[in-house]
């Protein structure tokens, strides 16, 4: 019977191995059968491959040396009382029984101690999400663990690597974003753990810039893994050297990072998160208007109006479809102008019955009808030295509309059951959804009264025609209610993204915001997808044909032109340069 005995003349160790197996694996890796913790030893170094009654000793990696009895070789049968020496390891074959055990092993003994160091440690890092702290718990915990006198987290980050916590080690004493380290490169490159027991006189990493910096003369360094992805690395290091760090320790170290891994990641997760945010709202806030957000050019264009409109007293009239933010206009227009410290009162015209819609404006006596059991304050006083919004204009039935045109023409209103009449300072803005020009051309809306409220015409573009701002009210109302709730989403899918350009968003931003905090509030998913919006593939917004769309706006200037002639088809057709029979054959279609 044969054996191998495995001496390390820098920890003064020695182990013994049993030649039973017809294949023996040996390398720095904890896969292998003999592992040799050494930066100069491969992951897999070397095969003994057993032929009769002897071994071949064969190197895999031809870039790593391997001697025997002093000679370097690829391959070599071996025989009793061979000597190899591997890294700083080295192996004599000798024959007969193994003696009795007592060197150190190198799997850990963790004690109850330990255990509950660990146990403490997880607790209090999952109490904190801030990145630096959890960085610097890390660090402190290890510290004490293992006994090292300095030690520093990298993390990997843009591409680059970055110090993210350090103990007893100054930044400028050692800067990595600068320097090449050599002990760091190998764990970074082949992400196995690194351990130089004795680094002042190892062939290799005698001259990292770590150790010659730091002064350090023992080193154990760990790669933090989460599933696949590198995230940085834990590096410890001792000054004395008769505090050498042993497999003891790195075995500990390796226990503590793969705890930690998942807590980094957290960590690195939730930075990234809040930097997204802060990003997300200083776009906002150069491309939005107040509390309006929206880059595209006709909402920059809005935003220019209001800038100019806000301090001055004119009547604006905000048109725009349901849920394209009127209201918001409205108040954006009352805090740029000078009476942004008195009320702004808002009131939906069609909400409100018509019965009951006179004394919510104006206000009424006590006695004057019944159920009158007091004195009412109107909406016209309530906003007195402020801005009075009227929501859906619309909807006002012609009786009020009349009395309205008299209160904006004089400036008084008049308590239902009083006479005198009592002077009035406000701002008025209005808004609708619907075509006005039509609702004067059909009887339910009053053309002088239109006038009297377009003084300057504000005209909010539906979503669908907004382009990219679909994705930034999207983002927005996603941080928004994710923060708010306090879900996990953070982004969309492609398809996602895809989906929410080519939707037609009929309930435009209203719509969106709904879809997308529901979205965040039902999903479990970091990414949502097209369904978790409730848009389907059959979602998809009508993309009409060229000629078709060609036509459509031919017949529609036809129409401006006509009206601007008061329908003299004559000089329309001169106007746009055209025989008269195409106008003829136009305003046929328009019958049609």
């Amino acid at each position: 019977m044969a054996y191998l005995q495995i001496n390390d003349p820098v920890r003064k160790t020695s182990t013994s191995f049993l030649l039973r197996k017809p294949l023996i694996t040996i390398g720095s890796s904890p896969g292998n059968d003999i592992v040799l913790a050494d930066p100069t030893v491969a992951a897999s170094h070397m095969n003994l491959v057993r032929k009769g009654s002897r071994y071949l000793a064969m190197v895999l990696d031809r870039s790593k040396e391997l001697y025997l009895n002093g000679r370097r070789i690829r391959s070599a049968d071996l025989n009793t009382g061979d000597h190899l020496l591997v890294g700083r390891f080295e192996i004599s074959v000798l024959s007969g029984i193994p003696p009795i055990q007592h060197a150190e092993q190198a799997s850990p003994d963790l004690s109850l101690g330990t255990l509950r160091q660990m146990v403490d440690f997880s607790r209090e890092l999952m109490r904190d999400s801030a990145a630096d702290q959890i960085f610097q718990k890390l660090l402190r915990y290890v510290v004490e663990l293992t006994g090292a006198e300095k030690g520093f987290v990298i993390v990997m980050q843009d591409g680059g690597r970055h110090l993210a916590a350090s103990h007893n080690v100054g930044k400028e004493r050692l800067d990595l974003s600068r320097i090449s380290d050599s002990i760091l490169e190998q764990v970074v490159r082949e992400r196995n753990p690194v351990i130089v027991s004795d680094a002042l006189h190892d062939r290799k990493f005698a001259k990292a810039r770590s150790v010659v910096d730091l002064r350090l003369s023992s080193v154990m360094a760990v790669p933090l893994i989460y599933r696949d992805d590198l995230l940085g690395a834990l590096y410890l290091g001792n000054d004395s050297i008769t505090d050498l760090f042993t497999e003891r320790d790195l075995a500990m170290l390796q226990v503590f990072a793969s705890q930690a891994s998942l807590l980094v990641h957290i960590a690195l997760m939730l930075n990234e998160l809040k930097t997204t945010n802060r990003n997300l709202r200083n776009q906002l806030r150069r491309s939005g208007q107040g509390e309006i957000v929206g880059s595209c050019i006709a909402m920059q264009g809005l935003f220019k109006v209001i800038r100019r409109v806000a301090p001055t007293d004119l009547s604006v009239l905000i048109l725009g479809e349901t849920g394209t933010g009127k209201e918001l206009v409205a108040r954006e227009l009352h805090r740029l102008s000078d009476r942004r410290r008195k009320p702004f009162i808002s009131i939906n015209c069609g909400a409100i019955p018509e019965n009951l819609l006179e004394s919510e404006l104006f206000g009424h006596k006590k006695g004057s009808f019944t159920g009158a059991v007091g004195d009412k304050l109107g909406k016209f006083e309530a906003a007195q030295g402020g801005t009075l919004f009227l929501d859906e204009i619309c909807e006002m039935p012609m009786n009020l509309q009349v009395k309205l045109l008299r209160v904006l023409q004089e400036r008084m209103i008049e308590r239902i059951g009083e006479i005198k009449p009592r002077p009035i300072d406000i701002r008025v803005l209005a808004a609708t959804n619907k075509d006005l020009p039509e609702e004067i051309s059909s009887g339910r809306f009053r053309e002088d009264l239109y006038y009297r409220l377009n003084e300057v015409t504000v005209d909010l573009p539906p979503l669908r025609d907004r382009g990219e701002d679909i994705l930034l009210l999207a983002r927005f109302f996603l941080n928004k209610y994710a923060e708010q709730y306090d879900k996990r989403a953070k982004g969309f899918t492609n398809s996602c993204i895809k989906s929410l350009k080519g939707y037609y968003w009929p309930g435009n931003v209203r719509q969106l915001e709904n879809r997308v905090k529901r979205a965040v509030i039902m999903s479990d998913r970091a990414l949502l997808n097209a369904e978790d919006l409730g848009i389907k593939p059959t979602d998809r917004r009508h993309v009409m044909p060229l000629a078709e769309a060609e036509e459509n706006f031919k017949k529609n200037y036809v129409r401006e032109v006509l009206e601007i002639n008061n329908w003299n088809k004559a000089q329309t057709a001169r106007d746009l340069q055209v025989d008269p029979r195409t106008i003829f054959r136009y305003i046929e279609k328009l019958n049609a």
